[in-house]
């Protein structure tokens, strides 16, 4: 436990316990080696809860404090340390039941100075007046514990006996064992092997493994020309006919970096056999104590190797900045990268009901169903007939030592490889054939439920056996506390985003009442932010402030769009009824469907079926569906008119007031006029009321510009901006003029129905054309433009930049602001208005838009896809100014 060494090294996400007596340092040693974020002194609580960091009255609701923050933050993942004597045992056990209820490992750091140096510095302190007794007693208090530290529970202890090493001392975070998250891959990910070299052999060579061997012939290596590496998900032991042989191979290649591989429960059993424990050799151990010493015969010391090796096998990785979690029976999210005794047997043994089935064999509690986690976690120990995924989560284990299969996963392709087992090596407890009948059962319960998923929580399934009768959630099956309350939905690209229960409750009447069927709702687009406030002469926006916006983000170049006044629209088109089917899971003969920015449909379904066929024959004379080599595709467009969906809001809003202006103002001009001419004082107020009036005309012309009759489709326009999604891919790495060729190519395929549009590419320094542009567009009664980064999706230096920024002309701002908004007085006002919100949410809400569909094409269940959905919906009822 000596400190000789300076370097103390903790781990990066530990609950670091400072101990000391009074007077040793403790809490200059924190802020010379911590964040003060990170650092939780008792005192500080103190001073919190009575206004005295020295009221040692008020220590229990201090130290209360101190527990509920370091809780807190040990739950978010982040190294906390404790300043504070710590130098009773009562105190200290608190620390390790805090780091224990989070999973974390405890790690104290011991200040053990002389009891005269303490003394001293505590002389030199005005708010440490006590006495020596004081000091005596923790003295004691610290003997004693330095004799219990690591029986209390302590993984890591260092101690300091100088002032010297105190102040010498380095402290350095190192990575948990569990922690491969700059391991990117590609890796193909291996099932329980059982001890059958054989087929392993097989199945690396199918992945393209080059099989090393030494002089004796025997394999004890594998690597791929394309670094590739092998994931072993445990249970590499016990059973098969050749476990010397598997663990021979799997030890080479991960001292030679070509693998890696986590602990199951067969080598944690195995482990106690090799040191001699009394364990029960069944379930196969006693042919691999067998095979192993018939090995060590004719290679000495590998039985003291195979030891070695198993022993620091890790219960689970976690890999690729977080996205995939290896362990052998899997792992619940609040466990990822986390290492504690619980953790450990939930990856190795799994979660049990408590229960044994028909064979005596436990009930395994179907976590997976639960799973709302983000990375993807493959696992094996429960041997099933066919992978399945289950809510990002895949079984590998195929039985091959019961004569089923040994399979792998190609990640992050996510595509089977398997081989057949040669023979069938052990019989199992329950047969494979009962586990697909457990299975299927558990799905058609599954499915018999979907349909009233809504109106309750699910029934039992009917009895096939205990294994059968915990139902399995299907993944396109929506649960509505997926959604209520509060939430916190993590991006790719923005990091955790938070929706308010308030939203959400908002959101839900929405969506359960108006929108269209869940299974077509797989994008919402975000909000667009204007400009920031123009200081120009009669203006509220204008170009320049976009283009300097989007220099400080460092953006290059853009792409000025035209600005449609019409609906946002999202469509989701199938090439046929089959692709609906299979993909989406409709099966009313419907093939796609075209929604609001909230969800909600333009047209009936009749009307939707004949936009959806135009939209079809679009998309297949243009050849896209053939390019994408996809039988679907996400668009997000522009419906016009705008009366197409607006008419209610506008025959009651804006023609009332219009209507209402015209006809009011004009009698009162008749009367000023009149009182003018009988030497009535009345000039500065009649010309107050012929402004008005030419500002009602002009706010009627600027609505009546977005209005035209239509009769069923006639009349109805679509103006495509951007591929959304495929069958395959994503599209938001595309820059925009690619997306303009498509919508050329759409336009051409169908002229009447699709729209082009009109924009200028330029860089964000020489903004002159694009300035003349946008003037020429208002000047004859266009909305604006839209100026977006050209290469459509970047990250500027503070984060996600905002795909678009409206720059909206003076005319047809009167919509927005009102007919008299121009007004000096009414001008000086509005420009007192905060974007900041507005950018906010659209940051967000384009966050979770990207996220959904990197889910939906990623092949997610549905409720993983709606959870982002759901949460743009949700945060449309966040209070900004609609107007913006």
């Amino acid at each position: 436990m000596s400190a000789t060494n300076r370097e103390i090294a903790i781990p990066e996400l530990s609950l670091v316990a400072l101990v000391g007596m009074s007077g040793s340092g403790k809490s200059t040693f924190a802020r010379r080696h911590f964040a003060p974020t990170e650092v939780l002194s008792s005192d500080f609580c103190r001073g919190l809860v009575a206004d005295d960091e020295n009221d040692q009255a008020a220590t229990r609701d201090a130290f209360d404090v101190l527990y509920y923050i370091a809780g807190k933050r040990l739950a978010a993942g982040r190294l906390t340390v404790v300043d504070a004597t710590n130098v009773q045992a009562d105190a200290r056990r608190q620390l390790v039941e805090a780091a224990r209820s989070q999973d974390v490992l405890p790690v104290a750091i011991v200040l053990d100075l002389p009891e005269q140096v303490c003394a001293q510095r505590n002389a030199q302190r005005q708010d440490r007046q006590f006495g020596q007794h004081v000091l005596r007693r923790q003295h004691d208090q610290l003997r004693r514990s330095m004799r219990s530290l690591k029986r209390e529970g302590f993984r890591h202890i260092w101690v300091l006996k100088t002032p010297e090493e105190a102040d010498s001392a380095v402290v350095t975070r190192v990575a948990m064992f569990n922690d491969l998250r700059d391991e990117t891959g590609p890796f193909d990910v291996i099932g329980d092997v059982h001890g059958c070299l054989e087929e392993l052999e097989e199945l690396l060579a199918m992945l393209g493994y080059a099989a090393e061997r030494d002089q004796a012939g025997r394999l004890t290596g594998a690597s791929h020309p394309q670094q590739r590496k092998v994931i072993f998900l445990g249970d590499l032991v016990d059973r098969g006919p050749d476990t010397p042989g598997v663990l021979r191979l799997a030890m080479g290649m991960t001292a030679a970096g070509n693998a890696f591989a986590v602990a199951g429960n067969h080598e944690a059993k195995l482990v106690r056999a090799l040191r001699g424990r009394d364990v029960k050799t069944s379930h196969g151990l006693a042919e691999s104590l067998s095979q192993l010493d018939a090995a060590e015969a004719a290679e000495p010391g590998f039985r003291k190797n195979v030891e070695r090796f198993l022993d620091g096998l890790v219960s689970h990785y976690v890999f690729d900045a977080g996205q995939l979690v290896a362990a052998h029976a899997g792992l619940k999210e609040a466990y990822h990268g986390r290492a504690s005794g619980r953790v450990r047997a939930f990856a190795l043994y799994g979660d049990t009901t408590g229960e044994t089935d028909e064979f005596g064999l436990p009930v395994r509690y179907p976590w997976a169903n639960d799973y709302r986690g983000r990375a993807m976690v493959l696992y094996g120990h429960t041997p099933i007939p066919e992978p399945e995924w289950v809510n990002n989560t895949l079984c590998l284990d195929t039985g091959c030592v019961f004569g089923g299969r040994l399979t792998a996963l190609r990640y992050p392709e996510r595509e089977l490889v398997c081989v057949p087992a040669r023979r069938t090596y052990y019989e199992p407890a329950r047969p494979l054939v009962a586990a697909s009948a457990a299975s299927a059962a558990s799905a058609a319960s599954a499915a018999s439920a979907a349909s009233a998923a809504s109106a309750g929580p699910a029934v039992p399934a009917a009895s096939a056996g205990p294994a059968a009768e915990v139902r399995r959630r299907e993944p396109d099956v929506l649960d509505i506390g997926d959604v209520l309350g509060k939430r916190i939905v993590q991006t790719r690209h923005h990091g955790r985003i938070t929706i308010a229960e308030r939203n959400a409750a908002a959101a839900i009447e929405v969506m359960s009442r108006f929108a269209v069927d869940p299974r077509w709702l797989v994008y919402l687009p975000p909000t667009m932010s204007p400009v920031a406030t123009s200081q120009r002469s009669g203006l509220l926006e204008h170009p320049a402030e976009a283009f300097a916006a989007y220099r400080s983000a460092g953006v290059d170049a853009v792409i000025c769009e035209e600005k449609h006044m019409g609906s946002r629209c999202v469509a989701v088109v199938c090439a046929d009824e089959r692709v609906a089917a299979d993909r989406f899971g409709i099966e009313d003969g419907s093939a796609g469907a075209v929604y609001t920015r909230t969800g909600r449909p333009f047209f009936s379904p009749e009307l939707t079926g004949r936009l959806l066929d135009r939209l079809r024959g679009a998309l297949t004379r243009a050849g896209i569906f053939d390019e994408l080599a996809s039988g679907w595709v996400v668009l997000d467009a522009e419906l016009l008119p705008w009366s197409a969906k607006a008419e209610d809001l506008i025959r009651d809003q804006y023609a009332t007031v219009g209507a209402a202006a015209r006809a009011a103002l004009p009698a009162v001009i008749d009367v000023l006029e009149r009182a003018a001419a009988s030497g009535r004082d009345v000039d500065a107020l009649l010309a107050s009321m012929r402004a008005r009036e030419a500002n009602a005309h002009a706010f009627t012309d600027a609505y009546r510009r977005y209005c035209w009759p239509v009769s069923g489709l006639d009349g109805v326009q679509l103006a495509p901006f951007q591929l959304l999604a495929s069958q395959k891919a994503t599209f938001h790495d595309h820059d925009h003029r690619w997306h303009m060729k498509l919508a050329e190519r759409l336009a051409a395929a169908d002229p009447l129905l699709f729209l082009t549009t009109r924009h200028v590419v330029t860089d964000v320094t020489g903004e002159d054309e694009a300035t003349k542009w946008w003037e020429e567009l208002t000047r004859s009664g266009g909305e604006g433009m839209v100026v977006k980064p050209l290469a459509n999706y970047v990250r500027g230096p503070h984060g996600l930049v905002q795909p678009g920024l409206k720059v909206r002309g003076g005319e047809y701002l009167r919509i927005i602001y009102g007919p008299d908004y121009t007004q000096a007085a009414n001008l000086d006002r509005l420009r007192v208005r905060n974007v900041g919100a507005k950018r906010s949410l659209a940051a967000r809400e384009y966050a979770l838009g990207l996220e959904a569909l990197d889910r939906l094409v990623g092949g997610e269940p549905l409720w993983r896809v709606h959870e982002c959905v759901f949460a743009v919906l949700a945060l449309e009822s966040e209070p900004v100014d609609p107007r913006l």
